[in-house]
């Protein structure tokens, strides 16, 4: 071959191996022996899936007790962006999938020192393309080095058991959270230290609340009545009223050193006392919550 043919051809040769290094995809995911899926919070206040990526970090979604079905995924990183950018996820069909297209999910902004998340919508529909047998895939510019594109998988392989626990467990979570029921009101029957119907109801809920986080810093406890019945036996009802739900927070494991109990009697009338509905509305306790 004359030498500067031979030349040329060196030089294409050294030209697509570069463009290949630039084009090249470092890519993270689970092997199919490895693959890990495991429920590692399971209550009624939180459950949380997670999956292991090798050298990169874990993948999370998670779903909180309150009034509404919510849920979150999080790719927990173990080097954090040091820039601002977007990442594509894609639902992309493993190699025994033959003639399978990939298709798109979601975006996921890239914030500087923040791992990745996304909302509900996107959250859950990367679970239920892994329960099709699906690997979501998350695109992005390496943020450390401006040759490389970065793909980081989610293996579908040993995901069914460990999803079935987790969609049980979020069918369980309690139906409110604790900002739901930090600040409650109870009331209460005239001249009574007996709870109204309503109020009966709140306070189990608070108790099943407790029965899985009872690790409140303070509980503050106000007493207060309407006006009949005379001021000092109206102060000492309201006292009456706050202790006996203190004894129910310290009966559910909070520490008596944390509520703190007030009774104000006939001060603070939050309603006129000129008739009966209005009077029920001074009869209360309140309850503020407080946690670390």
């Amino acid at each position: 071959m004359p030498m500067r043919l031979k030349n040329i051809c060196i030089a294409l040769t050294l030209t697509l191996l570069a463009g290949t290094a630039q084009a090249g995809i470092r890519q993270y995911a689970a092997s199919i022996e490895t693959s890990d899926w495991k429920v590692i919070t399971e209550n009624r206040l939180q459950c949380t899936l997670s999956h292991q990526v090798q050298n990169y970090g874990q993948a999370l979604f998670t779903s909180m007790a309150g009034k509404q079905l919510n849920m979150e995924f999080e790719l927990d990183m173990l080097r954090l962006p040091n820039h601002y950018g977007m990442a594509a996820v894609y639902s992309v069909p493993p190699r025994w999938m033959p003639g399978e297209g990939r298709r798109e999910i979601a975006e996921m902004a890239v914030r500087k020192q923040y791992s990745g998340d996304l909302p509900q919508q996107a959250a859950w529909t990367i679970l239920s393309e892994l329960e099709k047998g699906f690997w979501p895939t998350i695109y992005y510019q390496d943020w450390y080095n401006a040759y490389d594109k970065v793909a980081v998988a989610l293996n579908a392989s040993n995901f069914n058991a460990p999803y079935q626990q987790f969609v049980s467990c979020v069918s369980n979570l309690l139906p409110y959270s604790f900002e739901d029921i930090a600040y409650t009101v109870l009331s209460y029957q005239k001249n009574s230290s007996e709870l109204t119907k309503a109020s009966k109801k709140r306070l189990a809920m608070i108790g099943d609340y407790l029965k899985e986080d009872n690790d409140l810093e303070l509980v503050l406890l106000d007493g207060y009545t309407d006006s009949y019945g005379g001021r000092w036996n109206n102060e000492q009802l309201s006292v009456k009223r706050a202790e006996q739900v203190k004894a129910f927070f310290t009966g559910m494991g909070v520490g008596e050193e944390r509520i703190d109990v007030t009774g104000h009697g006939e001060k603070r009338h939050v309603a006129p006392n000129t008739n009966p509905s209005s009077r029920a509305q001074n009869r209360r306790v309140v309850i503020r919550m407080a946690k670390p």
